[in-house]
């Protein structure tokens, strides 16, 4: 059952031939430690990874269960933790769940992707398929967003560590970068660093993707990542594309200092869009459900920082129009997912963190 409904939040209008929207926002579950990322089961039940915890099962009538045993300790330090999941696109009859979480190595962090059977409520047959290195004494960019595209290929994203971004530009390592994996975390031979140091590269040159989506038709893989001072982006990825940081930017160090004067180079990818002032995006999800008809390809999008979800207009691949909804909550939105019934599900970016549910409102 759904615990409890915490309010109605306007949708706006898509434009002026498209109908607003009444939102009931349902509150499923509380009391997460900093819930990161959900993923769904067909049958409506969940995974739900908590920063500071681990992760859980949420059935799909409300239910926690224990934290899943069987995953290594994760280093909850700054920006890191148990952070990124996604199931196996044949995962009713596999039962393989991936994780990529921050893990230690005595001073130093990277992120890792890990990967094992949900049995009950344990991970069995567990095993490390990636490791991105350099590992860093950072608290920094972790990446850590995945998702599977339609030739089951794996895709996870990776950040800058704060401290080292021009590697950024590097094809010799994993930082700053987007790798592409088999299910098994061996490289496919079409990568396009396949023969270099990396061979898992598929793009670089990016700060911290903290969103990653598969376009429900095209089947491109959509990433948005956080920028320094404005200069939030989206992107389309491309097989070895540069997408240019730190060497081009829209924003400016958090001091307000110059990072670079230049917004554009040749060989380097421009994006789709960007934010300024920055909204601090995280989670992003494609809408093609049927419980909101009126926002059938849209993009979604999490803001931590102003605190609501972006619903953005496209035609194609160009943005039309952005609109803020639910801010009145006044909660950091920190994922964002459709559920198999086309209901939208939110993670709130707190200690005590909430799973929402989004429908429309029944008149």
């Amino acid at each position: 059952m759904l615990k409890k409904i915490i309010g109605l939040s306007a949708g706006i209008a898509l434009s002026a031939n498209i109908a607003a929207v009444e939102l009931q926002v349902d509150e499923i579950a509380t009391g997460l430690k900093n819930p990161w990322s959900i993923a769904f089961m067909s049958n409506g039940d969940a995974l739900v990874t908590e920063r500071a915890g681990g992760l859980r099962k949420l059935s799909a009538n409300g239910e926690l269960s224990e934290p899943i045993l069987g995953l290594p300790e994760a280093a909850v330090f700054g920006q890191g933790g148990m952070l990124g999941v996604t199931l196996h696109p044949d995962y009713e009859n596999n039962q393989y769940v991936y994780v990529c979480l921050s893990v230690a190595d005595g001073k130093v962090r990277g992120s890792e992707v890990h990967r094992g059977k949900l049995v009950g409520n344990a991970l069995t047959e567990v095993k490390e398929i990636f490791v991105a290195l350099p590992k860093v004494d950072s608290a920094h960019h972790f990446g850590c967003r995945l998702a599977f595209d339609g030739n089951k290929h794996l895709y996870v994203s990776l950040g800058d560590r704060g401290s080292m971004k021009e590697e950024a530009q590097s094809t010799g390592n994993h930082i700053g970068a987007v790798v592409r994996l088999n299910d098994d975390g061996s490289v496919p031979d079409d990568n396009p660093f396949v023969a270099g140091p990396a061979p898992e590269l598929f793009s670089y040159g990016h700060r911290n993707v903290q969103g990653m989506a598969v376009h429900h038709k095209t089947g491109k893989v959509w990433t948005h990542e956080h920028g320094p001072k404005g200069g939030d982006e989206i992107n389309i990825l491309g097989k070895g594309n540069n997408y240019g940081w730190p060497t081009i930017t829209y924003g400016v160090n958090y001091n307000g200092s110059i990072i670079t004067d230049k917004t554009e180079m040749p060989g380097m990818q421009q994006p789709l869009t960007y934010w300024d002032p920055s909204i601090a995006p995280s989670g992003m999800a494609f809408y093609d459900g049927d419980e909101f008809p009126e926002w059938k390809g849209n993009l979604l999008v999490g803001s931590l920082k102003f605190r609501y979800l972006n619903r953005i207009v496209l035609d194609g691949d160009k943005v039309v129009s952005q609109h803020e909804v639910i801010k009145d909550l006044n909660e950091r939105i920190r994922d964002v997912k459709q559920a198999p019934d086309g209901s939208i599900y939110l993670l709130t970016d707190s200690t005590e963190g909430k799973v929402l549910r989004l429908t429309k409102k029944k008149s």
